[in-house]
């Protein structure tokens, strides 16, 4: 099985950034679809950014619609590790942020995803 666990969330005013890790073990890790998602109090768990294996070095990354050109998501496979870079944060980012690992290509739906870490929390003030 795939462990994850997220680091690097905190509190930051609007307009700032921040960079989320997610340590993974496992030996399928590095053939994992690796994805982000966040769930704001109230609301349902929603897809935030997702990127997978398509061949030999080549990756292939896919946006929600409300952190395209804001966010980007990176892996280092080397090291077990996967990062979102949150760029020009609004109050609505504001929500825990988990990582997880799935084996469906390209997969942005949560039921796709059997393994999660435990979230990090991040708070954005106006």
């Amino acid at each position: 099985q795939v462990q994850m666990a997220e680091s690097g969330g905190g509190l930051v005013q609007a307009g700032g950034s921040l960079r989320l890790s997610c340590a993974g073990s496992g030996r399928t890790f590095s053939s994992s679809t690796l994805g982000w998602f966040r769930q704001a109090p109230g609301k349902e768990r929603e897809f935030v950014a997702s990127i997978s294996v398509s061949g030999w070095n080549v990756y292939n990354a896919y946006y929600a619609d409300s952190v395209k050109g804001r966010f980007a998501i990176s892996r280092d496979d080397a090291k077990n590790t996967l990062y979102l870079q949150m760029n020009g944060l609004k109050p609505e980012d504001t929500a825990v942020y988990y990582c997880a690992a799935s084996g469906v290509f390209a997969a942005t739906v949560r039921t796709d995803y059997p393994y999660w870490g435990q979230g990090t929390q991040v708070t954005v003030s106006s």
